[in-house]
């Protein structure tokens, strides 16, 4: 059947998320319920895989030993990528499905998170003529892929030439110096990565998946796993058809044969006014690479900009951990290689944030570098646990695809078509249509979309619930609030580092500590009340 015959599933239930239905759903789970699908693994590619198996018919249920993207989800670069590096390795197939899943992501799953963001390539000392020629060229065929995916040019507009001085004005900071203009093109920026992960999981509840946080799976069967309920305590065993590990960098701790080279991204934040309150991202090259690999700095819709980002192998020993934090060594090189193109290099000093995350990329020959490893995934099937690896944040839609396509080709198994590529997620906005935004706060409708009301209404005519918090502090009192009614956030650092993101700067979180607690014990007396 296909999908443009395939009618779209009606969500089956709320996508409200809050503490109470997750004990209730782990009670249930804990009396003997089985699901068809039990996923392990809380990041990105584990919400598309809930959300794809719930779409196609299937009883799920999803586990995650922290909170929601509280491992390398957050910690990308954010942005939904066309796949120009892999066109530097002439990697077309993993280019095309790039800019194929980007496509999806911008038009369908998720507009009102994603939006286009210009970048310039300044040609000058830093970028021969002949290494500009050949970015010119990569650049022009990944505009081919961006129309043959159908995004349209008013989504991201086609790459062009600049000069100089128009270049400057898009990005002050820029030096001027032998400048001889430069490539301005377009790529996807994600609002906030957490909140992509969010907002499939919550879809995926909508459509009946059960959705766990702080569920540790000790070990996974093909008919299972053992999990420990690590906010409210106890053992549970969950019986499943089909077993999905999607835990990243950690899977080789769930599932055997699993050979992964883990790379470490750093990034840094400063804030965009040090910049001259840039409108475009601004692209440098790393010394030695022939101009094809790079480093960015990045305007970011909160007042600050993000540069990212080392790509270097990451050799510690034990369990990888969760936040691996940024070295004086990486901080170095990303500080050096951007200022390379500045008018005023940047400094230690200027940094107000800084954080890097591990991605899971399959192993390759022992001498490559893990910037030049395929990031590729793929399904692989150990004593029945399916594992899925490699890939990145772009492109997890179809990771799952694949996973959920596996689980269908079993015998006697029962799924659907996937339908996820023509389903927008909660807080899109009907197709071809903007967010309602009324008289709400431009940030708020640009973080929620659709849902902007919702989290208003939650100020109750009081509209100081909506102001920020304090100064330099970009979030509300209302929106903590729904994070905890709706959005499964049970402790602070769910609220500050995952559903707000105020944890990225130490002083913005600092400032919005009080105001996250007070939410948490709000809810506590209103559910002790009932």
């Amino acid at each position: 059947m296909s999908l443009r015959r395939t009618r779209l599933p009606a969500a089956s239930g709320s996508d409200s998320l809050d503490a109470g239905r997750r004990a209730r759903e782990l009670e249930a789970l804990a009396d003997g319920e089985s699901v068809d699908v039990l996923v392990v693994g809380g990041g990105i590619t584990g919400a598309w895989t809930a959300l794809d198996a719930a779409t196609r018919g299937l009883s799920v249920a999803l586990v995650e030993r922290g909170d929601l993207a509280s491992g390398t989800s957050r910690w990308s670069s954010k942005l939904a990528h066309g796949g120009l590096r892999y066109l530097a390795h002439l990697d077309f197939g993993l280019a095309w499905e790039s800019a194929a899943e980007r496509a999806i992501l911008m038009d369908v799953s998720a507009p009102h998170l994603i939006r286009a963001l210009p970048m310039l390539m300044p040609l000058g000392d830093s970028i021969g003529r002949a290494a500009g020629a050949k970015l010119e060229a990569g650049i022009r065929i990944g505009d081919r892929m961006r129309a043959a995916a159908g995004t349209s040019r008013r989504r991201l507009p086609p790459m062009r030439r600049i000069s100089g001085e128009e270049a400057r004005r898009l990005a002050p900071a820029l030096s001027d110096r032998n400048l001889r203009g430069a490539i301005l093109h377009w790529d996807g920026q994600i609002e906030d990565d957490a909140r992509l992960v969010l907002a499939v999981a919550r879809t995926a509840a909508a459509h009946g998946a059960r959705i766990l946080t702080y569920a540790r799976a000790e070990r996974l069967t093909a008919d299972g796993a053992t999990v420990v309920d690590e906010h409210g305590g106890g053992r549970l065993a969950i019986s499943a058809r089909h077993v999905v590990n999607a835990t990243g960098v950690w899977a080789g701790e769930l599932s055997g044969g699993i050979e992964l080279r883990p790379s470490k991204g750093a990034h840094l934040l400063v804030r965009a006014d040090r910049l001259g309150e840039p409108r475009a991202s601004i692209s440098a090259p790393v010394p030695g690479n022939d101009g094809l690999r790079l480093v960015f700095a990045a305007p970011r819709p909160d007042g600050l900009v993000l540069i990212g980002l080392t790509d270097d192998p990451y050799d510690g020993d034990g369990s990888p951990p969760v936040a691996p934090g940024v070295d004086a060594a990486e901080e170095r090189f990303l500080l050096e290689s951007v200022s390379r193109v500045l008018d005023r290099p940047l400094a230690s000093d200027d940094v107000v944030g800084r954080y890097a995350g591990l991605r899971p990329l399959l192993a390759g020959a022992a001498d490559e570098t893990t910037a030049d490893l395929s990031r590729r995934h793929a399904v692989l099937d150990h004593g029945g646990v399916l594992t899925v690896v490699g890939g990145k944040l772009t492109t997890a839609r179809r990771m799952a695809q694949d996973v959920l396509d596996a689980i269908a080709s079993r015998p006697g198994a029962s799924a659907g078509p996937c339908v996820t590529r023509r389903l927008p997620l909660v807080g899109a906005p009907p197709r071809g249509s903007a967010p309602a935004a009324g008289e709400l706060p431009p940030p708020l409708v640009r973080r929620y979309g659709a849902e902007a009301g919702r989290v208003a209404a939650l100020a109750d005519g009081d509209r100081r619930l909506l102001d920020p918090i304090a100064p330099d502090v970009p979030v509300s009192r209302a929106e903590l609030h729904f994070a905890v009614a709706h959005e499964l956030a049970l402790t602070v650092e769910d609220l500050l580092d995952r559903r707000t993101r105020m944890g990225l700067v130490p002083e913005r979180r600092e400032r919005a500590l009080a105001a996250a607690g007070e939410a948490l014990e709000a809810a506590a007396a209103a559910q002790g009340a009932r």
